[in-house]
């Protein structure tokens, strides 16, 4: 529990730019005329071709749309990212958890448009996230991820077996 104080020590922290409030919250790049700005959703519908569009721009591999529709379905949390121009809004963003809906949850399938990063947005999104996952007293956040982007979730303050707990796993042959 030490640990996730610590990354949300403050009010401040979890909010340094943006403030999360109800669904669709203003977040970065918002202008005076509201002509593009980017907003977040944990109630919003997800477009299954939308999030495969998405997920082709970064060069993840295809998933059956069956079984991302179930994932999905299954979730504990599913956050969207989106840009809004006039009154088209675009997914420029999508996480997802699992969880035990007590303890434990799993973050999942954390994706940013290539044109979106390098703006702090994949940290928004991931503080945004973890944030939503606090306020159902989760206290134990993991997730997996791919060797290019370890430093980002370092930065973020995870840490690989912070309690020296070694993950095990098991495929089918």
């Amino acid at each position: 529990m030490g640990f996730w104080k610590s990354f949300f020590g403050s009010a401040d922290a979890a909010s340094a730019q943006t403030q999360f409030e109800g669904d669709a919250a203003p977040v970065v790049g918002a202008r005076p005329d509201n002509s593009a700005r980017i907003l977040f959703s944990t109630e919003r519908e997800i477009d299954l071709y939308e999030l495969e569009e998405l997920c082709d721009a970064v060069g993840w591999s295809r998933r059956p749309m069956r079984k991302v529709r179930k994932a999905i379905q299954h979730s504990f949390l599913v956050v969207s990212m989106w840009q809004q121009l006039g009154n088209t809004k675009r997914l420029v963003g999508f996480a997802r958890a699992t969880s035990d809906h007590a303890f434990n949850a799993t973050i999942w399938d954390v994706v940013v448009h290539p044109e979106f990063q390098g703006k702090g947005l994949g940290k928004a999104l991931m503080k945004y996230t973890i944030k939503k996952l606090r306020s159902e007293d989760i206290s134990n956040i993991t997730l997996f991820a791919d060797p290019h982007v370890v430093n980002f979730y370092r930065r973020m303050g995870f840490m690989p077996d912070p309690e020296g707990i070694k993950g095990m796993f098991w495929y089918p042959d």
